[in-house]
Order: structure tokens, then C-alpha cells, then sequence
């Protein structure tokens, strides 16, 4: 297989583009790096892009690398033909290599090797031939009765013949291919109810859709149903159409063996063949509905972790609870701790007054100016409860409810211990509430990915296989943001590109002992940390205080001679350089023309085009450009919605299915699918995604069991 020709036609990109980069990728190269500092070579293909390419990549290369081993333990036979090698060679799934060696596979005891061992092939190979002028099988099967060998009768010859003929049916490769195709677009998936009340399931419990429509959504539900014992799943194919096609490779008419290889066809398809294609299409929908989930899933994390930041605001973080009461932290703009406690502010405790005593006394002492409030227990009284201080107290303040989907996994860590050994775990989660909304990605990188809760099933996906496209999702938004060399935790730091954990670990020993960096070649002086951690993670490293103007941009150092030269070509002095006076450097740059500067400079388009846009914004962080947060200051409740209101809410979740939104009431919203637009969508993330500010209006409210069903269809004027 030509893998490079193959990728290039599956991603729509040229060939000289897979090339580059499969090089840039062998040659040890991280996905960010390549992206943002390799555009010229693989002519500027996303981190997105590069990752499709690098996965399917693994996957070719494992695919040859399996064709090999099959094709070796063939010839080791000497078995292997021209035609079997063409097959191979043809052969595009891993299913598609084990359906040729299937045949060839040392086999545990099977019926037809029994029959074998027995000495009837020769019997079972005469009939299977199929000859117009042939004995009966009756007529030859009296030749291989051999009681030493176990055979007595006709009859047992004839079985052991026909289990042979079963299995010889059941190895045809081609076949089996044909046969999984069409059940594949033909068949279905049936669901029934194994008991009278399932359930969340009783959507499934008399269900069943065509195999090439059902939705990846159902196909994981009806899984984890079977999965819990609520459920029997089957794939049901008509059989008479599979028998024409399985007689149409082996049946020959006409012949007095005939009938006797259709019977044994029709064993070989209800014993072995139709169960294994069964086994084979749940998988094949199964990996295709996980592929899609963690698609969304990545998506979804992508979008939440590139939310825009609540910056230069002190925060005050509300962790919600009953019994043990609300945790409060203060935190000031960079996220250091203020101050903590713990409030009642249920009324059911009757310590209301107290807890906006406090609230107040906490807001007035450190000018606080936004609050954040867990979405867990207790939050729509605590959010009540906030709406309640706002209107009570004359500065400007207002709230807003963030998901803590994984603050109690964090704030029990060994990372929170570390990080926050004087504080409780009730404590740690409040500051993280609050740091959340101050910056997303900074505080949900201490969280593995999977227990953020934005996707669905996930606790159903391959490990392995989720992981990494999780942690990929994550490493792209951090080096696409770039990280502060002086105040990144340990955790953030072992994101970027070519930085490990031990490498990160060394990065903040070096700055706690010898003070902060000012200039990025001091990365070099970092133990374990070489040419080619340095070359991979420097540009990504920020010095907001540098010596450098260059270090606290995302200019990369093996440019800053071409970045020198862009300047003085522009007229600038060092003084300019020095007082970051370079606002106009896009007009300056149109003067002349980027592409006469980048042919003057040596440089190409796309590099030079990055260095501008650096120079001009010095330090960016492209979230500032993202429409910011929405805060809130009052507060309603399930009760207070009808049908036909206008709402503005948050989108908190993008699934296959459609988007839930938080308009502010604890309970978040769906927009199905078929309500997001008046067009057809295929998939909800072609209209919204994570993080999105939108207009809803109220469909229905189902009050006793919690469900607000919305549309972003908007209402007809009368």
C-alpha cells in the first residue's frame, strides 16, 4: 500500500504535504511544533489535520506491519500464491487481512479438523467438486469407513465430510467480505427488553433501525443496555438473500453432490459465518460510534478549554453543600488565595443573615468582583442566594454558574495536596470553581480530560484510544495559547511541546532556586532539558518581563535574526523595540508588501505572516477574541418558564443528538438536533459548540421530572 498516496486522497490534502509532515513526524517532531513552526514544508495543514494524519498513519503502518506477518506465516506454510499475495496486497482493514489468513490460521479443534484427523477430506473435497457426472455421496462414502480411525457408518463420513465442505465455505475471504457488506447496508440492529421495566432504556425495549442509519448515540446505548443486562441486542439480516450469494460462490446445479454442499452451506452459514459477521458489524458500528462520540467529545473539550478567561477580576468561588455548608475562596486576579470559609446559605439552616454577612464582609474587604458558583448540590439555592447579596450591596458584582465536573476529583489529588496542603478538600474545590472562571485552561489541565463531563458514553470508549485524543485536544489549546514561563504550574508546563512531566518538574525547581527567567535561552541550563526539548518548547514559552520583546511572543528564537531584520527593514529603532512601540508595524508592512519582505528576508509567507502578527500584539492570547463569559445578576427558576420565552443561555454540552444549554435555572436545557436550525443538520456542531452564547426560546417544561426542552428556531411573527 502506498500510505502516503492513501492519506493524502483520504484527507484531501497533496501527497507532497503527507510527506513532509510523516517526515517532520519521524524525525521526532511534536503536532504543535510542525503546525506553528513548519508551515512552509507541509504547507500550513492545522494541528487538527496533523493529528488525523499522524493517527492514520499509526494505523497504515500497523496494517502493513500486520499484511507482512500474515503473508510470512503463509509462505513459512508454503502456501502462499500470487493470488493470496495480491489479496493481501489489496486488503485495506485489519478484518480484511484475517478473513485471507483465516484459512491458514493454526485452529484450535474444530468439527472439520476432527473430520480431518479422521481421514475424510479426500470425501469432502470429491463432493464439494461437485461433478455433473459424479457418484452420489452415499455411493463414496462407504470407501472411508475405517474403524480404527473412528469411522463406522455412512453416516458419520458423510457428517465429517460436510463439516469439512462448512468450514471450507466459511473460509472464503471473499465471501465473507460480500456478506458482511451487505448486512452492513441491509440488516438491523434489534433491541428487546429482557425484563418488564428497564428503564432509561425504555426507548430500546422494542427497537430496532437499519444498520447503515442508526445513529452512533443509539448504538452506544443500546450497548451499555445489553451491557447492564436490560437488553438483547441482534443484528437480523434476511437470510434468504445471504444464501443466494453464498450458493452463488459455492453451489454448482446439476451435479448429484449438489444438495449435499447446500446443506452444508446452510450449516456453514447459521453455525459459522452469519455469528461471526454478526460479532463483526456490532464492532464495526461500535468503533464507528466511539470514533464519532470521542470526535464530540474532543470537540466539546476543545471549545471549553479556548473559552475566553475572566481576567483582572477578583473572584470569589461558592462551592455548594447542605449538610457541611457552602466553601468559599477569594482570589485576586492571578489566582492566588485571599481568603476562605464556609457559609449556610440554605434557608433551611436559618443562618441566611449570617452567611450574607459574611459574603458581604469577604466582597467589601477584597473588591471582589465576580463570583462563581459550582453547578453540583445545592446550586440553585446558593445561586438564589448570590442574586440576593448583588441587589443588597451597591458595588458591581455579578455571578455565574461553572460546571465542577471533576473539581472533587482534583481537589483530592495528591496535585491539590501539594498545591494546597493547608486547606481541606471541601476548600480546594471552591478555589478551583473560582479559577475556573478566571481561566479554564489553565485549571482544567490539572483534571484528566475524562472527568470534565462534556462528552456522552465516554466511560464506554477505548481507553487507550480516548486518552490520546483527549490529551492531544489539551496539548493543542495550550500551545496554541502559549504558557508564562514564570507562573506555570507544573501541570500546565507538561503540556507544552516536548516538555514532560519531569522535564516541567525541573522547569519550576530551576525557577524556585534560581529566580524567574528572563531570557528563554536559560530553558538551556534546565536539567534533562537538551537542543531538542528546547527547539520544540520555546517558542511556546512566555516571558512577559523578558529582556527579549521576542520571548514574550510566540516568535520562535531560530527566527529572531529574521525577526531583527524585519524590524530595521521597517525603520524601527531600538528604542521602538524596547518601549514595544510597534502598533503600526502592519501598515509599515503593507508599504512594501509581505511577499517582498519574505523574499528580502529570506523567510516564507507564512512564517513572516506569524512574526507580524506577533510584533503587533506582543503577549496575545487568542481567547481575548472569543465572545466573553455570560454573567448573570439575577436568577430564575424552573417554575418561572413558559412556553414561547426568550431566553439568552450558555451552551454546556454538544452532543450527537443536539446541545444543552444553561439559561439559568440549575437545570440545563436541550436544543435537539432538529431545533437548532431551520436547515437539515447533520451534526449539532455544525451550529453551536461549548461555550457559545445564544438565544433559546421555551418549547416545553416538564417540571416534575426536570427537563426544559428548547428551540433556536425562532418563533413566527403573528
Amino acid at each position: 500500500m502506498n500510505i502516503i498516496a492513501k492519506i493524502a486522497e483520504e484527507l484531501g490534502i497533496g501527497e507532497w504535504q503527507v510527506e513532509a509532515a510523516v517526515s517532520l513526524i519521524d524525525d521526532g517532531n511534536t503536532i504543535p511544533f510542525i503546525a506553528r513552526y513548519r508551515k512552509e514544508a507541509h504547507g500550513t495543514l492545522d494541528d487538527q489535520v496533523l493529528r488525523a494524519l499522524s493517527d492514520r498513519l499509526t494505523y497504515l503502518r500497523n496494517l502493513d506491519e500486520q499484511r507482512e506477518k500474515v503473508r510470512a506465516a503463509i509462505e513459512e506454510q508454503g502456501k502462499l500464491t500470487e493470488e493470496i499475495s495480491t489479496a493481501l496486497d489489496a486488503a485495506e482493514t485489519l478484518t480484511e487481512i484475517e478473513d485471507i489468513y483465516r484459512p491458514y490460521r493454526p485452529k484450535r479443534k474444530t468439527r472439520a479438523s476432527v473430520a480431518k484427523a479422521k481421514g475424510l477430506e479426500p470425501l469432502a473435497i470429491a463432493i464439494y467438486a461437485q461433478e455433473k457426472k459424479s457418484k452420489t455421496p452415499e455411493e463414496m462414502a462407504p470407501d472411508y469407513i475405517n474403524e480404527e480411525l473412528g469411522v463406522t457408518t455412512v453416516e458419520e463420513a458423510l457428517q465429517g465430510a460436510s463439516d469439512i465442505i462448512a468450514e471450507m465455505i466459511s473460509d472464503d475471504a471473499e465471501l465473507r467480505k460480500r456478506l458482511r457488506y451487505v448486512c452492513l447496508m441491509n440488516g438491523e440492529i434489534t433491541a428487546k427488553a429482557t425484563e418488564e421495566d428497564v428503564g432509561v432504556y425504555a426507548t430500546y425495549a422494542d427497537f430496532s433501525e437499519r444498520t447503515d442509519k442508526i445513529a452512533s448515540h443509539r448504538v452506544l446505548a443500546v450497548n451499555r443496555g445489553e451491557k447492564e443486562g436490560k437488553l438483547k441486542v441482534s443484528v437480523v439480516f434476511d437470510r434468504a438473500k445471504a444464501m443466494k450469494i453464498v450458493f452463488s460462490c459455492h453451489v454448482k446445479e446439476g451435479s448429484p453432490c449438489t444438495d449435499a454442499v447446500i446443506a452444508a452451506a446452510n450449516d456453514a452459514y447459521d453455525r459459522l459465518i452469519f455469528p461471526s459477521i454478526e460479532r463483526e458489524i456490532r464492532n464495526t458500528l461500535t468503533d464507528a460510534a466511539c470514533e464519532s462520540a470521542m470526535k464530540v467529545f474532543s470537540l466539546n473539550l476543545r471549545n471549553l478549554l479556548m473559552q475566553a478567561p475572566v481576567k483582572g477580576k477578583v473572584t470569589l468561588g461558592l462551592d455548594p453543600g447542605y449538610r457541611t455548608g457552602c466553601k468559599v475562596a477569594v482570589v485576586d486576579a492571578t489566582g492566588k488565595v485571599l481568603d476562605t470559609g464556609v457559609i449556610f446559605p440554605v434557608p433551611e439552616f436559618k443562618r441566611v443573615a449570617q452567611a450574607k454577612a459574611t459574603v458581604k464582609g469577604l466582597i467589601a474587604k477584597h473588591k471582589v468582583d465576580v463570583i462563581a458558583i459550582g453547578n453540583g448540590t445545592a446550586s440553585h439555592e446558593t445561586e438564589v442566594f448570590a442574586a440576593e447579596v448583588i441587589r443588597e450591596i451597591d458595588r458591581k458584582v455579578a455571578y455565574m454558574v461553572v460546571s465542577e465536573a471533576g473539581a472533587s476529583v482534583y481537589s483530592a489529588s495528591k496535585l491539590a495536596a501539594e498545591e494546597f496542603p493547608d486547606y481541606d478538600v471541601s476548600l480546594r474545590s471552591a478555589v478551583s470553581i473560582a479559577r475556573r472562571l478566571q481561566d479554564p485552561l489553565a485549571e482544567l489541565v490539572k483534571i484528566d480530560p475524562k472527568a470534565i463531563g462534556i462528552g456522552q458514553y465516554q466511560h464506554d470508549m477505548p481507553e487507550a484510544e480516548l486518552s490520546s485524543a483527549l490529551n492531544g485536544v489539551v496539548e493543542d489549546c495550550v500551545n496554541n495559547v502559549g504558557v508564562d514561563l514564570n507562573t506555570a504550574s507544573v501541570q500546565l508546563l507538561a503540556r507544552v511541546s516536548g516538555i514532560n512531566a519531569g522535564i516541567a518538574k525541573n522547569i519550576v525547581t530551576y525557577r524556585s532556586d534560581n529566580g524567574a527567567f528572563t531570557m528563554r535561552s536559560q530553558l538551556l541550563k534546565v536539567p534533562k532539558l537538551g537542543p531538542k526539548a528546547y527547539q520544540q518548547c520555546a517558542g511556546f514559552l512566555r516571558i512577559p518581563e523578558g529582556k527579549n520583546l521576542f520571548d514574550n511572543t510566540s516568535v520562535h528564537p531560530e527566527s529572531y535574526d529574521v525577526a531583527k531584520k524585519l524590524l530595521a527593514a521597517l525603520g524601527y529603532t531600538d528604542d521602538d523595540v524596547k518601549s514595544r512601540r510597534l502598533q503600526d508595524i502592519g501598515e509599515r508592512v503593507a508599504g512594501i508588501g509581505e511577499t517582498k519582505l519574505a523574499e528580502e528576508l529570506s523567510v516564507g509567507v507564512p512564517t513572516l505572516h506569524d512574526i507580524i502578527n506577533e510584533l503587533k500584539r506582543p503577549g496575545r492570547d487568542p481567547r481575548d477574541e472569543l465572545p466573553a463569559p455570560m454573567l448573570r445578576t439575577d436568577v430564575m427558576s424552573l417554575e418561572d418558564l413558559k412556553p414561547g420565552m426568550q431566553l439568552k443561555g450558555t451552551v454546556r454540552n454538544v452532543t450527537s443528538f443536539g446541545a444543552f444549554v444553561d439559561i439559568g435555572v440549575h437545570e440545563d436545557g436541550l436544543v435537539h438536533i432538529s431545533q437548532l436550525s431551520n436547515r437539515f443538520v447533520k451534526e449539532a456542531s455544525e451550529v453551536v459548540k461549548v461555550g457559545d452564547i445564544v438565544t433559546v426560546w421555551v418549547m416545553d417544561v416538564d417540571v416534575k421530572r426536570k427537563r426544559i426542552s428548547l428551540t433556536m428556531k425562532a418563533p413566527k411573527q403573528q
